[in-house]
């Protein structure tokens, strides 16, 4: 119950993290670009977005799945309905007010929330006990058709990226897709990998030390 609790909280702190990277206005990572560009067409909110499109990723999940684990598909909910109301509350509410008009500020609060989002995935994905929708249904997906993970999951990004393009082209939105989303694609990645493999040497060196 202690994990689930935690991984609770760091959706929540990933949320944040992202509503920072909208806020700075340069672009969002790939999936968030879609979100954005929903958004916008729509005139429904970001993180309201955000909880839609991951439930989707939930249901199909849901349906892949051989075993049903209905109290884990409960919590994930629970813990994507937190992560847009979050997302919403910070970009529509907290930072509401908050203007940036210098280019170096945005890329710095940029990538601080990149590094927040990334911390909190990262911490997420090493509990193991939520996964993420997305990540979910790759795997999933993977193990059905023997096809690697990366492909489906970059598969999504590619498709997200190219729908946000052409939303914003057909709509005469915002580009969306920018300098952030590049900077977001290396970023994230990294601190997802540096905080996953941090947790994974801070729980050994525990089973050490009680050994």
């Amino acid at each position: 119950m202690k994990k689930t609790i935690a991984s609770l909280f760091f959706y929540i702190l990933s949320g944040v993290g992202i509503s920072l990277t909208i806020k700075a206005d340069i672009g969002v990572s790939s999936f968030n670009s879609l979100n954005v560009a929903l958004a916008a067409i729509s005139n429904i909110k970001v993180g309201t977005v955000t909880f839609i499109l991951n439930t989707l990723f939930l249901l199909l999940y849901i349906l892949l799945s051989k075993q049903k684990a209905y109290l884990k598909y409960f919590y994930m909910f629970l813990a994507i309905f937190s992560l847009g109301s979050i997302i919403n509350f910070f970009s529509y509410t907290v930072l509401a007010s908050f203007v940036l008009e210098n280019y170096l500020l945005k890329v710095l609060i940029f990538i601080l929330g990149t590094c927040i989002a990334g911390f909190a995935t990262g911490i997420v994905i090493s509990l193991n006990v939520l996964p993420f929708p997305i990540e979910s249904v790759c795997i999933r997906l993977s193990e059905l058709t023997g096809y690697s993970f990366a492909r489906f999951r970059y598969g999504i990004d590619l498709f997200s990226v190219t729908f946000s393009l052409a939303l914003s082209l057909f709509y005469h939105l915002p580009i969306f897709v920018r300098e952030g989303t590049v900077i977001s694609l290396f970023l994230l990645s990294g601190t997802i990998s540096l905080t996953k493999l941090g947790y994974e040497n801070r729980l050994l060196r525990k089973k050490l030390v009680e050994s």
